[in-house]
């Protein structure tokens, strides 16, 4: 056994050269592959024979089983190759045991896509000898190998990004890497084995050594295919922000309707809860609210036919709310701290003790401005100060609702009332109250502020919720 290591697995696909990576494996003493121990289809091999007692029926009840009986074989090395389509019960327990090595194999995905369509062609998947080679030509189709690559570098990424945040590495072997001794038996150095080979296995033989433009029967459209993909991911957005979580405890739930608001922090709250105190006839004391995630399991299992909604506000509108309620004045609800810090650090020219008979329209202009240019930097990460809720964009506040609860409709501010009497009518409510207008921000409503300047800004600041939710000017 391994003094660094208790288990292997090898991140894979299929036509990546893992059949040949786990050939030359098994010929190191001390360690052993079991194929592909979580295979949905079959257990290790096709044959389904039993991995360390622990057959295909028994593995499927509880794959934790074998899981175990690969860890506990203490006499040798255990491992196994992983697909990102295994079982993905196992996903978790696998990638966070620091005792199980990871070995991460790649191939180009081109290349393991044709090799993969001529496998189903001619039923050929292995290759001992040349004598039993079976030729084909591949059919590229563009459609499939986009979603091909999408679910290979989803799987990449999630890996890449679960090994960071559990603070361990990875050895990466390319395809190419497979037919060099030296980095086999660096692999072996990695895994703590003391064994070396002088020489690679040789059972299995590469199945379709052709220059890929021969394995492809129409090659010049796969050429024109693959000249439109972004390889490079130049029109990405990047996101900097902080994952948010599902904050349960703000969902409000209305006192008799199955009804559930999420609300996004600087939208119009107070006119949405005014509403569903309305709807029922009650007090707003009355709406449910500071719920656990058992209360809500509880609240939807007693409404079933429940709606959830959340309501997207214009990022101008949202910004000025921020700003006019959090950043400048010195009251409640005021970041006195954080106002300290953007006036010190930022220059951001707020009044020193909130505004006064002396801040005017301009004034607060000017302001409102430094704010916005101060979100593009802290949205980006490039301030020591916390993307708040009250500013993050609503893209990134309804991905951490989907930890949880992802809202039935996405509703927009300027569609309130029509929206909300919809779902009222949903849930059996054809009664709807009105919705009542949010009350102008203080000290100055936006409609007095707004000029093409701040939407230039706010369009700069939340490009991502303008390219994600189709917002155009304000006005």
């Amino acid at each position: 056994m391994s003094p660094k290591f208790q288990s292997f697995v090898v991140f894979a696909e299929m036509r990546t050269g893992s059949n040949f990576l786990e050939a030359n494996l098994n010929a190191f003493d001390g360690i052993i592959c079991h194929g592909e121990a979580f295979n949905p289809h079959f257990i290790g091999y096709p044959n389904n024979a039993p991995i360390l007692g622990v057959d295909l029926e028994a593995r499927d009840a509880d794959p934790t089983l074998l899981l175990s009986a690969i860890r506990g074989d203490t006499a040798r090395l255990n491992g196994f190759r992983y697909f990102h389509d295994h079982d993905p019960r196992v996903f978790d327990a696998i990638i966070d045991d620091d005792t199980c090595a990871k070995i991460i194999l790649t191939r180009n995905p081109v290349e393991s896509y044709v090799s993969w369509k001529i496998a189903q062609e001619t039923g050929q998947w292995k290759l001992t000898d040349m004598k039993a080679h079976k030729a084909a030509q591949a059919q590229f189709d563009a459609k499939e190998f986009s979603t091909h690559l999408e679910a290979l570098q989803a799987f990449q990424l999630t890996l890449l990004n679960r090994l960071q945040t559990t603070g361990q590495t990875a050895f990466y072997v390319a395809y190419e890497d497979l037919q060099n001794v030296d980095v086999m038996n660096g692999l072996a150095r990695f895994l703590g084995v003391d064994a070396r080979l002088d020489a690679l296995d040789q059972s299995l033989k590469k199945q379709n050594p052709s220059p890929i433009s021969a394995k492809v029967r129409n090659y010049d459209e796969m050429s024109t295919a693959l000249a439109q993909l972004d390889r490079f991911d130049l029109t990405r957005t990047p996101n900097f922000e902080p994952r948010r979580g599902p904050v349960v405890p703000s969902y409000v739930a209305a006192a008799d309707s199955g009804l559930l608001y999420l609300p996004l922090r600087s939208g119009p709250h107070e006119s949405v809860m005014k509403w569903l105190a309305e709807l029922d006839g009650v007090a707003r004391s009355d709406l449910q609210t500071k719920m656990t995630q058992k209360d809500l399991r509880q609240w939807k299992r007693k409404h079933p036919g429940h709606r959830s909604f959340t309501v997207l506000r214009h990022p101008v509108q949202r910004a000025h709310d921020a700003f006019c309620r959090h950043i400048l004045p010195v009251d409640k609800g005021s970041y006195v701290q954080l106002r300290k810090t953007m006036m010190r650090r930022y220059k951001m020219p707020l009044p020193e003790n909130g505004p006064d008979g002396g801040y005017d329209l301009t004034a607060h202009r000017s302001a409102f401005i430094a704010f916005l240019k101060f979100l593009k930097g802290n949205l980006t990460g490039q301030t020591a100060i916390r993307v708040d809720a009250a500013w993050c964009t609503q893209a990134q506040a309804i991905a951490g609702f989907a930890g949880f609860c992802l809202p039935d409709r996405l509703v927009r501010e300027a569609d309130l009332s029509a929206e909300l009497a919809d779902l009222a009518a949903a849930v059996g409510r054809a009664d709807a109250p009105d919705v009542s207008q949010p009350v102008p921000d203080q000290p100055f409503a936006l409609d007095q502020v707004y000029y093409g300047e701040i939407e230039a800004l706010a369009a700069d600041a939340y490009q991502r919720d303008y390219m994600m939710f189709g917002f155009s000017a304000w006005k």
